[in-house]
């Protein structure tokens, strides 16, 4: 079993904080095994009885029933009815018990929820529940749980992980993860046949169908198109109305901006895509478009191309993309404008972009990704934006060519692509 400790610590710390545990992520990246193996077998070894620990699996169709609340609620206080006792409650795959009219009038009450609260009066138990979509979930939790929900989002493997699970050397062990990803199940498979089977048939069997039988989605093909189009563009800028002039262009389909705008909200709510939105360093302020879209796990975009763009600068930038994710930073894309000359000597601004600004707390990261410096034209276009920004926050350059780390004479942090995936401190080294 893979350890997960950083998602393993975070339920430790929150047990019997008063709050409902979400635990949210796109299917397939390790909720169920961490709450009903990993989780539960910390309990044990905690010393808490098996028949005080309540596991229900909502995507089993033999516990159909309890998809209704009303049933779900009933199973639950009969099984910790004994007012001595404490419990843990563990509910996989919740989202079952959400109704599509429930999701899609926002005007119905959702009953589950009523369910979760009541739970929250009960002293004796502690509740913990996955789920697969952030609209159901993630996103009412302040709002239906009177801020006693509490969100713990769990990833496909960091390469950390991966490479700590992996009998391969670190360059071997990236080559694989930046091919085929980090979804846990893959350590089972051993051709790479097997692995591109198993990816491509969680789109179709569990992500597109998730996706469609829960939004009565009328334009399947747009959905597909969709993700085919985000995948081969992860890094570069985009938006509805541009996602709808290209598939009317290339693919003659008859759709429009609005149709696009909520089909990407179904891809995001269902983690299999992350939204980064472009940040005015300068002006300190959003724009409202266009964003760059990355893949939550490299290898669901990389199969989902039938690994023919293996474009190792955008596959690297989102691999970095989700580990600044995973640690628990928010990115955005920076834009900082640069006044330069022309070819006339005359002053022009233009605006330049830096990849990342990682955010958490009071740390702030301006983050370059760079395939490789191989000239010093190069290096001088990736250093450009960095040395434009005009504040004490530190700057970095992750490059795959780099050896050891070290720090240039403006300051510009450079770091070795396999040294930052596998240190969590990298960034303050």
């Amino acid at each position: 079993m893979i350890e997960r400790k950083r998602y393993l610590d975070a339920l430790i710390k929150r047990k019997w904080n008063g709050r409902i545990k979400v635990i949210a992520g796109i299917r397939r990246c390790g909720k169920s095994t961490l709450l009903f193996e990993i989780f539960k077998e910390h309990l044990q070894r905690e010393g808490v009885s098996e028949k005080n620990i309540i596991l229900l699996a909502l995507d089993d169709d033999a516990n159909e029933k309890y998809r209704d609340p009303a049933q779900l609620s009933s199973y639950v206080r009969e099984r910790v009815s004994d007012l001595s006792q404490k419990y843990y409650v563990l509910i996989d795959e919740i989202q079952y018990a959400i109704t599509r009219e429930e999701l899609s009038q926002n005007d119905v009450p959702v009953k589950l929820y009523s369910v979760l609260n009541g739970f929250l009066h009960m002293k004796n138990i502690d509740v913990y529940v996955t789920g697969s979509n952030s609209k159901m979930l993630s996103k009412d939790i302040s709002t239906e749980f009177r801020g006693r929900g509490d969100v713990v989002k769990v990833y496909p493997l960091s390469f950390a992980e991966f490479y700590t699970a992996a009998d391969m050397d670190k360059t071997e062990a990236y080559n694989e993860y930046s091919m085929f990803g980090g979804m846990p199940y893959l350590f089972n498979l051993n051709t790479d046949e097997d692995k591109y089977n198993y990816i491509s048939e969680l789109f179709e069997e569990i992500y597109f169908k998730d996706i469609e039988e829960r939004y009565t989605v009328k334009l399947p093909g747009v959905l597909r198109e969709l993700t085919s189009y985000l995948c081969s563009s992860v890094g570069s800028l985009t938006n509805a109305s541009k996602i709808a002039r290209t598939l009317q262009s290339t693919k003659k389909m008859k759709v429009d901006a609005e149709t696009i705008s909520t089909y990407l909200s179904y891809l995001t709510d269902s983690f299999l895509f992350s939204e980064s939105v472009r940040y005015d360093i300068k002006g300190k302020k959003y724009f409202e478009y266009p964003s760059k879209y990355y893949c939550t796990d490299i290898g669901l975009r990389n199969v989902r191309l039938g690994l023919r763009q293996q474009e190792e600068t955008h596959i690297m930038e989102n691999c970095i993309y989700n580990e600044l994710i995973i640690r628990g930073y928010h990115v955005d894309v920076g834009v900082i404008p640069i006044v330069e000359k022309n070819d006339a000597g005359d002053r022009i601004q233009k605006n330049c972009e830096i990849d990342f600004i990682a955010t958490k707390g009071n740390k702030k990261y301006y983050i370059q990704s760079a395939l490789s410096i191989e000239d010093e034209r190069k290096e001088k276009a990736e250093l450009r934006p960095l040395k434009a920004v005009n504040d004490s926050f530190k700057k970095i350059v992750v490059s795959k060519t780099y050896g050891k780390n070290w720090t240039d004479e403006d300051g510009v942090l450079r770091i070795n692509l396999i040294d930052f995936l596998l240190d969590e401190k990298s960034l303050d080294r």
